[in-house]
């Protein structure tokens, strides 16, 4: 991978850790594995434990979260959650991903404010997406094709596989390489000292997906898309757009080429798998346009570029542009507005928004989604409301539905319900929420807010405590558990009790996970 350097004294944190995970997988000078593709692997006996490669990933993703790139967008998170899933489930469905791994690992995709063409799997099943990547794909399938692949090196324990190779010490030296990184990125005497030390060169000869690998991540991931509900051409639209890319002498901002490069085997592989008279595939929805523009005024571009994107609707021929096309600019006009604090030509352009969008239950849904977004910003919480009413949607689905709402929902309605004092009402539905997906820092966040507003300042506490476990910051969780615990034995509130009580056992947990994160340094 010549000139691979140069990614060592990146502009942030995202991009150290992106770059990083480009020199461990990334580069195809490495020897091919013996593993033939074709057939299952069984192993030679000395591949990480799935416990041990959790851990790594665990120990990576913590320092992520971290990251100012780091981005919980709940519109952006469940759109690609929507698309993720599903397949997840095909891989259980067709035996590619054993019991085992699926209770074990943590199937958590984590968003990086990055303009890059770029998404990567980390060990103990955690996956990077840039929104680079969603800005410049055409269609849910395309994207659906990229989760796939990652997926697939997942599921097949690829990482495992090629750790496996060079004995233990190598999880060790990829975990020290990954937050070396990160270090790298806010000092350059560590960026300096981590090349000179030649770990990365290290890393980069000892760790890489094999041509084989690659392959196999192609053909078990295409083998998930159909089950999943997804269009597999999506494969091979997004192998011509990064072919594309690849002919016009990729600028840097396709890392993903890099990662994975492409030979005329795989493309022609991916061709030659689509049957002969196969259906066209569905053209873009209007959601996926939509998601696509949000990716892009997200990227944090530049004033520059959102004063462009304002301004596009107005342009000669404006409305001549085929109606998806219209959207997906009324879009991005009504969320670059908003970044600019133009609140007026925001609401203007939301109006245009959704008069275009017609009748599609999906794309009036983001423009509402939009609307309390915008009201949010301009601090109009009951204008905020109206655009939530009539909205609640199971999650995921799309369409209309009841009772329980979605998080771009749930959140959106908190943090309105937060402003206006009147946010007793949602601790049930947050609770319920957290219930099910423990690891949601954000709406940890959230329910302590509401019950901070309702004077119940114990569980406001733990809460918090739990949002920093959330994302192994156990160090801050026990900070919060002993607060929690001072609080509990200052209150004469017998309701107290049982959340004291709830504190206790928690601290203890958090305190042994904060004793193995330690040792671990």
């Amino acid at each position: 991978m010549q000139g691979s350097q140069k990614n060592w004294l990146p502009a942030s944190s995202w991009k150290a850790l992106a770059a990083s995970i480009f020199i461990a997988f990334g580069s195809l000078q490495a020897p091919a594995v013996v593993a033939q593709p074709s057939l299952p692997t069984l192993g030679d006996g000395l591949e990480m434990t799935t416990s041990a490669e959790r851990k790594l990933g665990d120990r990576i993703i913590r320092e992520l979260y971290r990251d100012p790139d780091y981005i919980d967008d709940a519109v952006l998170n469940e759109y690609v959650q929507g698309l993720f899933q599903p397949l997840v489930q095909a891989a259980k469905a067709r035996g590619e991903l054993s019991p085992e791994l699926e209770e074990r690992f943590a199937w958590e995709i984590l968003l990086g404010r990055d303009r890059t063409v770029n998404a990567f799997a980390l060990p103990g099943g955690y996956f990077g997406v840039h929104l680079g990547l969603i800005g410049v794909v055409s269609t849910r399938d395309e994207l659906a094709s990229v989760l796939a692949h990652e997926l697939s090196h997942v599921t097949q324990r690829h990482i495992s596989r090629l750790i496996a190779q060079q004995g233990r010490q190598t999880p060790l030296m990829l975990g020290a390489l990954i937050l070396g990184a990160l270090a790298a990125s806010r000092s350059p005497d560590a960026a300096q000292a981590l090349m000179v030390g030649g770990q990365a060169l290290a890393v980069q000869s000892q760790l890489n997906f094999s041509r084989d690998m690659e392959r196999e991540a192609d053909r078990v991931g295409y083998g998930l898309m159909a089950p999943a509900g997804f269009a597999p051409q999506g494969f091979v639209g997004m192998f011509d757009k990064l072919q594309q890319a690849n002919r016009i002498n990729d600028n840097g901002s396709w890392p993903y080429l890099r990662s994975h490069p492409l030979t005329t085997q795989r493309i022609a592989d991916m061709h030659s798998r689509i049957p002969p008279g196969a259906a066209q595939p569905a053209r873009a929805t209007l959601e996926h346009l939509m998601m696509a523009a949000r990716a892009r005024v997200l990227m944090r571009p530049g004033v520059d570029a959102w004063r462009q994107w304002v301004a596009e609707p107005q342009d000669a021929g404006f409305a001549a542009r085929p109606a998806p096309q219209r959207v997906a600019a009324w879009y991005a006009a009504t969320l670059s507005a908003v970044q600019l604090g133009d609140m007026a030509a925001a609401r203007k352009a939301l109006r245009a928004l959704q008069s275009s969008a017609g009748t599609d239950a999906a794309a009036l849904r983001q423009a509402r989604l939009l609307g309390a977004e915008l009201e949010l910003a301009a601090g109009d919480a009951p204008a905020a409301l109206t655009y939530l009413q009539g909205s609640v949607v199971t999650e995921g689905s799309g369409v209309p539905s009841a009772p329980a709402p979605a998080r771009p929902e749930m959140l959106l309605r908190t943090q309105a319900l937060l402003r206006t004092g009147a946010a007793g009402e949602m601790a049930g539905p947050l609770q319920t929420w957290v219930a099910t997906h423990p690891r949601d820092a954000t709406v940890w966040q959230a329910l302590a807010q509401v019950w901070q507003q309702q004077g119940q300042s114990l569980r406001a506490v733990r809460a918090e405590a739990e949002a920093h476990a959330a994302r192994y910051d156990y160090a801050a969780a026990v900070d919060r558990f002993k607060a929690g615990q001072d609080l509990a034995r200052r209150s004469s509130a017998a309701g107290d009790y049982i959340e004291a009580s709830i504190i206790d056992t928690r601290l203890r947990a958090v305190e042994s996970l904060l004793k193995e994160q330690a040792a671990e340094r």
